[in-house]
């Protein structure tokens, strides 16, 4: 299943947050980490390591797969990016520029993702987990079906039937 992307863009976190985030986490800053920070942070969608290292590699053509690896994983780890699986079990990261938390669609025909955010939906989380006495630490929604692209396609291959 090849996976699309449809989500709102969100403003890039500047470089020099990067670089207070990595000083301050005992890490140092290097050309590369603060390419691939850009690169990755003016991207859209939700990005592989393949692509990541892709984009990565127009810029700094030598540039490791390992560094690209080593820096998204040390971003997760300092909060700058996010780590998610969808259906298709490959990594992907997308970035965190200060953001509410959002839910996805995702489509089981055409692989295209919906970012969407709803404060009831979260209230009333929130809501359930006080009745159970559970404290949520992060919690993760993703509902998958049809678009409405892929559902038009649907009834309209069942009319000719």
């Amino acid at each position: 299943m090849k996976l699309n992307f449809n989500f709102k863009k969100e403003s890039p976190i500047p470089k020099a947050q990067l670089k207070t985030t990595l000083l301050n986490g005992g890490r140092k800053t290097t050309r590369q980490r603060e390419e691939i920070f850009k690169l990755f942070q003016d991207s859209t969608g939700h990005r592989s390591l393949a692509q990541i290292h892709a984009l990565v590699s127009k810029k700094i053509p030598r540039i490791g797969y390992t560094t690209v690896y080593r820096t998204m994983k040390l971003l997760t780890e300092l909060g700058l990016a996010a780590q998610r699986k969808f259906a298709d079990g490959e990594t992907r990261y997308e970035p965190i520029s200060g953001q509410e938390h959002h839910d996805h669609f995702i489509c089981v025909g055409c692989g295209k993702i919906i970012e969407f955010e709803d404060d009831a939906l979260e209230t009333l989380q929130k809501r359930i987990a006080e009745r159970y006495r559970f404290q949520t630490l992060h919690h993760r929604l993703e509902l998958y079906g049809r678009c409405a692209d892929c559902g038009a396609r649907g009834r309209r291959s069942k009319r000719k039937a």
